[in-house]
């Protein structure tokens, strides 16, 4: 039940924290938010599938409830191992990528590190911050890379961490699986 709950807990940090970037306005794009908050419910589902099927002592749910912790595990695993490998210019090529493909991040960015313009501000562009107004904005790029690398850092351990409590939760579910039930009755094992 420890695994469930681990698993609960995971569901709703992230519903949370997608409420809380909305709430104070750090993030405004929908897409993004409703992605993870997508995710957290899709979590708190499995792990009250996983629940349901060891309260129960019911078979095919904690079948399917192994078999899709074990596919998040090797997703996260994955993820997790991404993050803590990018290097500094692959860090620099993703965020310039993703700096060139939404707008609504870019100005999200903008807004919230009080620069303008990725490498270089060009003054037919427009830029969200308050540093425009006094002609004094550093461009985003350098403030970014000083970021990237320490969340990238911080989400790959985390995600490392909770990817092996999955682990975990597959091979105890695995074991409960294959115990009979203590409530049956013994006479329907024979």
């Amino acid at each position: 039940l420890c695994v469930f709950s681990s698993l609960q807990l995971v569901s709703l940090l992230l519903i949370g924290i997608a409420a809380w970037g909305i709430g104070f306005g750090l993030i405004s794009s929908f897409r993004v938010v409703g992605v993870v908050i997508a995710v957290g419910v899709f979590l708190f589902f499995i792990a009250l599938v996983g629940l349901i099927g060891a309260v129960k002592h019911h078979q095919v749910l904690l079948f399917f409830y192994m078999i899709i912790l074990l596919l998040v595990f090797i997703v996260q695993f994955s993820v997790s191992c991404a993050c803590l490998a990018l290097n500094e210019e692959q860090q620099s090529e993703l965020l310039e990528v993703g700096w060139s493909n939404t707008n609504s991040a870019r100005t999200d960015i903008e807004r919230n590190l009080n620069c303008c313009g990725f490498r270089v501000f060009y003054a037919n562009e427009t830029c969200a911050a308050d540093c425009l107004r006094t002609l004094h904005c550093r461009p985003c790029a350098p403030i970014m890379e000083e970021y990237s690398g320490m969340v990238l850092r911080f989400v790959g351990g985390i995600g490392l961490f909770f990817s092996f409590t999955e682990i975990l939760g597959v091979w105890l579910t695995y074991r409960y699986r294959n115990q009979k039930d203590p409530r049956a009755n013994p006479s329907a094992f024979i």
